[in-house]
């Protein structure tokens, strides 16, 4: 028997990403699954409720019948606990769920017998790159970031030859060179801007140099499994911060990029580093929401300290609903697709797959995602 996806609309305030778009509901019905959308859940990502129905999908204004015999609802953010509570037994959750901060969500998918992935739990394998939830929505990130440092800079960022003399170029340090940070520097420069950028991991200089930053180097080496960086020990701060120590003095902006998953954000900038830094000059800080790499940051404000301004955005990608919501569906596309056999359009959940087993968080009443059993239950194994 066919399933039945349903993708109710976001309830997180300020979420503008929808789940899925008409494209690839368009690809699903062709398949002959069934497709239940709440009335509105495309709206404030530019998706009408009629580009839906024409592409074969059911509209429903309540949740209830939304929800009825729905075997995989497909989310951007977290549900809430009363959400998960009108969820059908059995039913399978596909979304970004933070589970190691939504540990009350955890809970009640674990109470209500759903079985739920996390995407952003998906191994970082060649088979998962088309499913990189993400990499998409941190390259949406990188560039929101830029437009807004540009925004925000007292200061133009190209070089200008002008009747009234030449203007200089803004001079870019971006701290982190995963894909939020090659996005930033990519974008930086094709505004003019003067760029450099750091990264405890020094394989990450060859891709800051192609794209024409320089790359600021730094003897140690903190590369970590799947291309992540581990944390510093307290010996490599110290030299890490007096490296960086003149870099953001003589920078016009900075944007840091610096995330552990998992895990609060590493601090790398400090108070004294902003006390040096030029008055006009701007921090964005991209990882406030895990706490911020500087210490002066505070999610969704700006911060003016002694005539620098510092400013951690919430949720960037949700800045760019129309194309972070197209790359999050086809990612979530091409991970739904693992469970879905061909012939028959029914559920089929391999745990032999390792994408399927690395990203559960809970099945059959259980809580199966390692970390976060240790952390709700307390329990190591």
């Amino acid at each position: 028997m066919p399933i039945k996806i349903a993708v109710p609309r976001e309830t997180l305030p300020g979420e503008r990403r929808v789940a899925l778009v008409a494209e690839v509901v368009t690809r699903l019905t062709q398949q002959g699954i069934d497709v239940a959308i709440e009335q509105g859940a495309g709206v404030n990502a530019y998706q009408k409720d009629e580009s839906f129905q024409e592409s074969g999908a059911q509209l429903h204004s309540d949740r209830q019948t939304l929800f009825a015999d729905s075997q995989l609802i497909l989310r951007v953010t977290a549900p809430s606990v009363d959400e998960v509570k009108e969820y059908p037994r059995g039913a399978v959750l596909v979304a970004l769920l933070q589970p190691h901060r939504h540990a009350d969500v955890i809970k009640a998918l674990q109470a209500q017998g759903v079985t739920s992935f996390a995407m952003e739990l998906l191994p970082r394998i060649s088979r998962a790159q088309s499913m990189d939830v993400l990499s998409s929505q941190a390259t949406v990130a990188g560039y929101k970031a830029v437009l807004i440092a540009a925004e925000i800079c007292p200061r133009f960022f190209p070089m200008l030859t002008t009747a009234a003399g030449t203007i200089r170029p803004a001079k870019v340090l971006i701290i982190g060179a995963g894909v939020a940070g090659l996005q930033a520097i990519a974008t930086a420069r094709r505004l003019g801007a003067v760029v450099e950028a750091y990264d405890v991991r020094p394989a990450a200089r060859e891709q800051v140099e192609s794209l024409g930053a320089r790359f600021l180097k730094f003897d140690v080496d903190a590369e970590a499994e799947g291309g992540y960086a581990r944390e510093l020990t307290a010996e490599e701060k110290i030299q890490e911060q007096a490296m960086l120590g003149d870099a953001v003095a003589a920078s016009d902006v900075v944007i840091t990029t610096a995330q552990i998953p998992g895990r609060p954000a590493p601090r790398m900038i400090s108070p004294d580093m902003v006390a040096a830094m030029k008055s006009g000059a701007v921090i964005i800080d991209m990882a406030a929401d895990s706490g911020g790499n500087c210490e002066l940051s505070k999610l969704g404000e700006q911060v003016n300290h002694n005539g620098v301004i510092i400013y951690g955005p919430d949720n960037l990608p949700s800045q760019l609903p129309v194309h972070a919501s197209e790359m999050y569906a086809r990612n979530l596309w091409r991970f739904i697709s693992l469970m879905i056999a061909d012939e028959t359009a029914s559920l089929n959940l391999d745990w032999e797959d390792e994408i399927i087993a690395a990203s559960v968080v809970t099945h059959d009443g259980e809580i199966r995602h390692l970390q976060t059993r240790q952390a709700i239950e307390g329990v190591s194994s």
